[in-house]
């Protein structure tokens, strides 16, 4: 009989296990990436709705914030969802969704119309990430999850670069069609990434005959088995209850709320910050604007990483290193001209935020395991929505009454600061989590 190795494996079983864990994390990564197309466009084609249509910058944001917390309440059901029925069934199906309700909107003209259509599509591409995250910790042991989930997270970075560009060139397809192009256009990229996924993509070892890895971890292999042990004798929704009795799971759900107003107050306004004060023109202030997520996948992936070889038992160190640099670059970019300085400065603050969020999923897999990883994932993905809804909203009205640009780089600040807080507080006297 052939010697065990690594996570229980023999070295033959192993190379296989290896092999696939990368075509499952690499699939899951580049699905997730164009998922964008269909989310983020919506920032991209903003101008552009606003100069043809006439809509105000409040609409706008009402417009966004609908699909934001469509997509937080989505991701409290789809993340348990997606554990009891399949993730990768779950996964599919909202991505062709997705494609599905931008296809509807590049051929609606009422704004009432596209709103329910948005908040449709925020509700189905909350299928993707709490699920993808349960897929990930399927295949990727303890030790290296810092990397896997901010691989994935990573390419959701750079999702918004290729939206971007997608946009760009939907432009250039379809010029008659003005901002719908910018849907009808990435409706058939997602179709056509989605048709491809499930070719490589294996849900867990078991679908090519391998037997679950046991996690060098011992702490982490004894929770996972604990928690299966959980949900047999306490039902299938308890995962909630014992994820929210935790204090500190809870500050982390300030964490990530505070993140997301921070990412998607850069996300979805610095394109038209480009235009408006920096008096671009529409495609050049999308090809400016997208130095932020490129910072955003570069530090979704380097910042993880280090917290995988550093503080890995408790990532909340991270948190506070990012959340400064971040705070100071933000502040940075508000007084910058254009230029290359401004680049740099919103390159690191993407950088410096999004490797928060990244570290967040980490977590997420670190105290869900293999067995609710993706309920813990959801719970903090709505949490993040929520934060995205409120930004939206607020912003969208500061913009509308008074175009006071400085206070919306204030207030990203401050939520930047309230994260330095909850970290201390919460990785106060913590080894573990």
């Amino acid at each position: 009989m052939e010697k065990k190795e690594h996570l229980g494996y023999t070295r033959e079983q192993y190379k296989i296990f290896k092999k696939n864990a990368w075509i499952v994390l690499l699939a899951f990564s580049i699905l997730y990436c164009f998922l964008y197309c269909g989310r983020q466009n919506l920032s991209y084609a903003m101008p552009a709705m606003m100069q043809e249509e006439g809509w105000t910058a409040l609409q706008l944001g009402v417009l966004s914030s609908v699909q934001f917390w469509t997509y937080a309440f989505g991701h409290l059901v789809n993340g348990r969802l997606g554990e009891i029925i399949g993730v990768n069934k779950l996964i599919v199906i909202g991505m062709v969704l997705s494609a599905a309700m931008n296809m509807l909107i590049g051929f609606q003209a009422s704004l009432l119309f596209i709103i329910i259509l948005w908040a449709v599509n925020g509700y189905v591409q909350s299928m993707l990430w709490s699920p993808g995250m349960a897929l990930l910790a399927n295949w990727w042991p303890s030790s290296k999850r810092g990397f896997a989930t901010g691989f994935a997270n990573a390419f959701s970075g750079l999702g918004s670069v290729v939206t971007a560009f997608v946009v760009s060139l939907s432009y250039m397809v379809f010029p008659k069609m003005g901002w719908r192009g910018a849907f009808v256009g990435s409706a058939i990229v997602m179709l056509l990434v989605v048709a491809v996924y499930p070719f490589f993509a294996k849900e867990k070892p078991s679908k090519i005959g391998l037997p679950e890895y046991i996690d060098p971890n011992q702490v982490i292999e004894t929770n996972d088995n604990e928690l299966r042990l959980i949900i047999e004798k306490k039902g299938k929704l308890y995962p909630y209850i014992h994820l929210l009795k935790q204090w500190r799971f809870d500050v982390w759900m300030v964490i990530i709320a505070c993140s997301s107003i921070a990412r998607y107050g850069l996300l979805t306004w610095i394109p038209t910050y480009y235009t408006e004060v920096f008096q671009a023109d529409i495609e050049t202030g999308i090809i400016g604007s997208v130095i932020c997520p490129l910072g955003m996948a570069a530090g979704a992936l380097v910042i993880p990483w280090l917290s995988d070889r550093m503080w890995s038992q408790n990532r909340l160190p991270w948190v506070v290193i990012s959340s400064i640099g971040a705070a100071l670059t933000v502040f940075g970019f508000m007084n910058a001209e254009p230029g290359m300085i401004a680049s740099f400065l919103l390159f690191f603050a993407g950088f410096f935020i999004y490797g928060i969020n990244s570290l967040v999923w980490t977590f997420a897999t670190d105290i869900g395991g293999r067995t609710f990883g993706g309920t813990a994932t959801g719970i903090l993905d709505c949490a993040a929505y929520i934060g995205a809804s409120v930004q939206a909203i607020f912003f969208g009205s500061v913009l509308t009454n008074s175009g006071n640009w400085n206070l919306v780089f204030a207030c990203i600040v401050g939520v930047l600061v309230v994260m330095i807080v909850a970290a201390l507080v919460a990785g106060k006297g913590n080894k573990n989590k």
